[in-house]
């Protein structure tokens, strides 16, 4: 009986791996951000001192105590 012929194993090729640049992690915002953000900040803070101290927020203010009041059955 004759055994049957065996072929070699062929092994795959290795080839270098292509490492790409880590990525960056953003954590936090930038120094730019921060500066757009404090902007926006008390531009809004402006914004609503203007109204609240003009007769509108005298008016708003009054109204809303008046409501919360009727709710309560005080006013």
């Amino acid at each position: 009986m004759t055994r049957p012929q065996l072929h070699p194993v062929r092994r795959p090729v290795r080839r270098p791996v292509r490492r790409l640049a880590p990525a960056r992690q953003e954590r936090g915002i930038t120094t730019a951000e921060y500066a757009v953000g404090t902007a926006a900040g008390a531009g809004l803070a402006g914004l609503l001192y203007k109204l609240l101290t003009g007769s509108f927020g005298e008016q708003l203010l009054r109204s809303l105590f008046d409501h919360v009041l009727g709710l309560l059955g005080i006013g």
